[in-house]
């Protein structure tokens, strides 16, 4: 590399890592840039983009139409949701009289992590923060369940490709078949659903009132309307974000040692992991190197708000900020982090 080149490649990662320390300081610091993140992510993307020099009219195209999808699924259920409320609102009471409440948030979060693979992790995380603030749990303890429930929706979307884009793309990539990342990913992943639902079930839950009446907040067309506009804002700046840091990825991460990898990747906690997983994932690893990347992308996204879709989702439906899910969401992260390094590299 010539001196130009080493010049401009140091500018480059200078400049990103600036863009990533804002993103992961910045809402923890400020309440205005917390309670508008998804504003404050696509700005940010709009500067990643152009520091790296790939904000043009191809990625400003996809940062237009990829949030689409998403967008509408999240504005579809929404309604039906808002339509069947008070059924769903019944039928967790009547939950409540018959079962344990400890034992039905275990099996909520099981149930809901090991189906996202098959209803879609966008779904998923709608039925989760529907039933949640139908249980009328006080607003801590409602946010830890909340951040371990969409931990395990995650993990489970990703063993098959319709789950979750991060599982589309590594199973495009690789051109595997349907059942590829289930058979690669589903022993090591299963049992920390598993667990994540015991995890669940052991935490506090006290609720806001003597009774079992649902919250007193009722959802407005409006409401419905607004989550599905900040999902398409937050998708929209997750995708420039993401666009911009991948000439960094591949000139600097992508060659690192595997064990180093595994804990790079946990800037997938702010970044899109989808975007990573273009990046990092290629037929040429093995089975042992992609479980390892796909493992640390697939934790790391439950540790932050901007981590993964349920994360989006469960956050702007039940307004909860960037400081409170990192409470929950990074000290679980760690953890699991460090036992599946354990498990997958030794001591």
């Amino acid at each position: 590399m010539n001196s130009k080149g080493f010049v401009d490649a140091t500018i480059e990662l200078v400049a990103a890592a600036t863009i990533l320390l804002l993103v992961l300081v910045l809402p923890l610091l400020s309440h205005r840039i917390e309670y508008n993140l998804e504003i404050f992510l696509f700005v940010m993307g709009v500067l990643a983009a152009a520091a790296s020099g790939v904000l043009r009219q191809p990625l400003l195209r996809e940062a237009l139409t990829h949030p689409v999808p998403i967008t509408l699924a999240v504005l579809v259920a929404g309604l039906l949701f808002k339509s069947f409320r008070d059924r769903i609102d019944d039928a967790v009471v009547r939950l409540r009289l018959l079962l344990p409440m400890k034992a039905v948030i275990a099996i909520l979060i099981v149930v809901l992590g090991l189906l996202s693979s098959v209803i879609t992790a966008i779904i998923a995380s709608l039925v989760l923060v529907e039933v949640i603030s139908a249980m009328s749990f006080r607003r801590q303890d409602e946010t830890r369940i909340v951040v371990i429930a969409c931990m395990a929706i995650g993990l489970g979307a990703a063993l098959t490709p319709i789950g979750e884009p991060l599982a589309t793309i590594a199973t495009g990539k690789l051109r595997a078949d349907f059942w590829f990342l289930g058979r690669l990913l589903g022993p090591w992943l299963v049992p920390a659903i598993l667990a994540l639902g015991v995890w669940g079930a052991v935490q506090p839950l006290r609720y806001e009132g003597e009774t079992l009446a649902g919250p007193t907040q009722l959802e407005t067309y409006r409401g419905v309307a607004e989550r599905a506009a900040r999902v398409y804002v937050f998708v929209a700046g997750l995708t420039l974000l993401g666009a911009g840091f991948e000439p960094v990825v591949n000139r600097f991460v992508v060659p690192l040692d595997p064990r180093l990898l595994y804990w790079v990747n946990t800037v997938s906690a702010v970044l899109d992991n989808a975007t990573l997983t273009a990046a990092e994932v290629s037929p040429r690893m093995n089975a042992d190197q992609l479980r390892s990347v796909l493992i640390a992308l697939l934790i790391s996204g439950g540790a932050l708000v901007p981590g993964n879709i349920p994360n989006i989702i469960a956050s702007g439906r039940l307004r909860i900020g960037s400081r409170e899910w990192a409470r929950t969401g990074v000290p679980l992260a760690l953890v699991m982090l460090a036992v599946y390094f354990v498990l997958l590299f030794g001591w």
